[in-house]
């Protein structure tokens, strides 16, 4: 039997993010302090080309607050890769990370058929490690965790390797 999913924060709305969103994806990423920020440009187009398969959570002034961001993989059409996941530090703690990749998972379940997902996350990186390991129990799913990017693949320098989270199958 599968897990209720985690709960929105009853003052939030969780919906698909739209280009006038990015400048605040943008913000949240940088504030967050542990994401790789990216350019401010590439929010936007994330926004633009990849809503369906991304999730924002909204204020009750309709203020983005929280994302998560994914693509469904070109060559694994049923997985979606989660990209980057980013709360606001005001609402920080009250489980909307969870609930962010909870709602888009199963949205992107329905309308992609998705059965698993994918995600990088740098070692040392607690709060992401927990996000997801709680996934995959809520959705008595299989977690895998496998070096993707070794260290002495990256150009700019001394990095940590990316560790690659494989969840699935998922029962939604």
């Amino acid at each position: 039997m599968t897990a209720a999913p985690a709960d929105t924060p009853a003052e939030l709305q969780i919906d698909r993010p739209s280009v006038a969103d990015g400048a605040a994806l943008w913000r949240i990423a940088r504030d967050s302090k542990v994401l790789d920020l990216n350019s401010s440009y590439s929010y936007l187009l994330w926004c633009r080309d990849f809503a369906a398969t991304s999730a924002v959570a909204r204020d009750g002034r309709g203020e983005p607050v929280g994302f998560v961001t994914g693509y469904v993989r070109p060559d694994r059409p049923r997985t979606l890769l989660v990209w980057q996941v980013a709360v606001d530090e005001e609402y920080r703690g009250r489980g909307l990370a969870a609930a962010l990749l909870d709602g888009l998972v199963a949205r992107a379940s329905a309308e992609q058929r998705i059965t698993a997902v994918e995600t990088t996350i740098t070692p040392g990186n607690t709060a992401s490690e927990r996000l997801f390991g709680a996934f995959a129990e809520r959705h008595e799913a299989g977690l895998e965790r496998e070096v993707l990017f070794d260290t002495g693949l990256f150009p700019d320098g001394p990095h940590e390797p990316e560790v690659l989270y494989r969840i699935g199958p998922l029962s939604l």
